[in-house]
């Protein structure tokens, strides 16, 4: 389920998904309400482009570390590679 930020209170949170277009975000905010997991998701930059790179924004899905690989993985299942770290 969505949650505010203070919800989850001092945790620090894992950045499982970043998604660049709305019907996107839209999409993964049902996947995760739909499985009963609790996330925080904020708008925040991001770069992208192969050739000419420019600053875009998109939603940015956090859950807290101990379902990250859970989250993960369903993602995955569900066709939404989730964000690797570089």
């Amino acid at each position: 389920m969505r949650r505010e930020d203070e919800f989850f209170g001092d945790q620090d949170l894992s950045l499982v998904y970043i998604a660049k277009k709305l019907k996107e975000a839209l999409a993964v905010e049902t996947l995760l309400t739909r499985a009963e997991y609790d996330y925080f998701v904020e708008p925040d930059r991001y770069r992208g482009g192969v050739i000419f790179q420019t600053e875009r924004v998109g939603a940015f899905f956090y859950v807290v570390p101990e379902r990250e690989s859970q989250v993960r993985e369903y993602l995955a299942a569900n066709g939404y590679p989730p964000w690797q770290p570089a």
